[in-house]
């Protein structure tokens, strides 16, 4: 059996996995996209920002849960 920290490594690269594939659906899109794009262009770009979007939500997410928190990137003093 794992413990809770190994668990949370093998969640975060698992989340990473699904967010590089995410990224390189939509570049893909991008590269055969047509100069004029047509609704139904403009549908799948909508669902591929969406999935690559959330699939970086879900990285995040597990990359806090495994301590990888990081500060603000604000422009604060």
């Amino acid at each position: 059996m794992t413990d809770r920290y190994t668990e949370e490594r093998e969640l975060l690269r698992d989340a990473a996995a699904a967010h590089s594939a995410a990224v390189r659906d939509l570049e893909a899109f991008l590269r055969r996209l047509p100069e004029v794009p047509d609704p139904a262009d403009i549908t799948e770009y909508a669902t591929l920002l969406t999935r690559e979007e959330q699939t970086r939500a879900e990285r995040q997410a597990a990359a806090t849960a495994a301590g990888l928190e990081l500060p603000s990137l604000g422009t604060e003093p």
